[in-house]
């Protein structure tokens, strides 16, 4: 059962990633405004595949999924920090989504440990370039929190669970008590930000302050 429902999701995040990617490329009114970090999801959910797959399938299937990602992670990446840096700034709905930055190269580094168990120097980059993003995103965490709460703020959970699991990951891959030590830190963060937004979410539905037009 568990190898069907892997077998089911690789070869939907696939399909998926071939309509996505069909839609952008044939496009008829895709903007540079329209870009924003939302856009990492379709593709960058290749790597999930071989994390779940380690036990099931070839690792060579597993590098197929993990190229899609990577590869597609950079590209996206450039076009995002293309957009951020030299045209408008993100709408505030939408700031939240500047956490998915931090998800791509967290996910790559545990989806990479399960392809090769050593850790090697492109595990490394992977992994300090996810640490640098959440210290970016962390400097500005007074931005984030005068934006206010919207919806989209659900954004900030999956990198900072990310980013976490990636550095229990390091920690016990490097066997350095300092990374076990970031990991619980970024673990309390990030349950800290899962409640505050549970609590919000709740008083928003209770206002009918939820997906309310602009």
């Amino acid at each position: 059962m568990a190898f069907f429902l892997w077998a089911t999701g690789a070869v939907l995040q696939l399909l998926f990633t071939l309509s996505i990617l069909s839609s952008w490329m044939f496009h008829t009114h895709y903007d540079i405004k329209h870009a924003n970090p939302a856009w990492f999801i379709p593709v960058v959910g290749n790597l999930f595949v071989p994390i779940g797959g380690a036990r099931f399938a070839s690792p060579e299937l597993g590098w197929f999924f993990f190229s899609i990602g990577i590869v597609f992670w950079l590209v996206l990446m450039i076009i995002i920090f293309y957009r951020v840096f030299f045209h408008e700034p993100v709408p505030p709905r939408l700031q939240p989504t500047l956490f998915i930055l931090l998800a791509p190269p967290a996910v790559g580094f545990i989806a990479y440990g399960v392809l090769v168990p050593e850790l090697d120097t492109l595990a490394r980059l992977l992994y300090y370039f996810a640490l640098f993003i959440a210290l970016l995103l962390g400097a500005n965490a007074p931005r984030f929190v005068r934006g206010g709460f919207f919806i989209s703020s659900w954004a900030y959970s999956f990198p900072l669970a990310a980013i976490t699991i990636a550095s229990f990951s390091m920690a016990q891959r490097s066997g350095l008590s300092f990374f076990l030590g970031l990991a619980g830190a970024l673990l309390a963060v990030a349950t800290t930000v899962i409640g505050l937004l549970a609590v919000k979410t709740v008083d928003a539905a209770r206002r009918n302050a939820i997906c309310v037009p602009e």
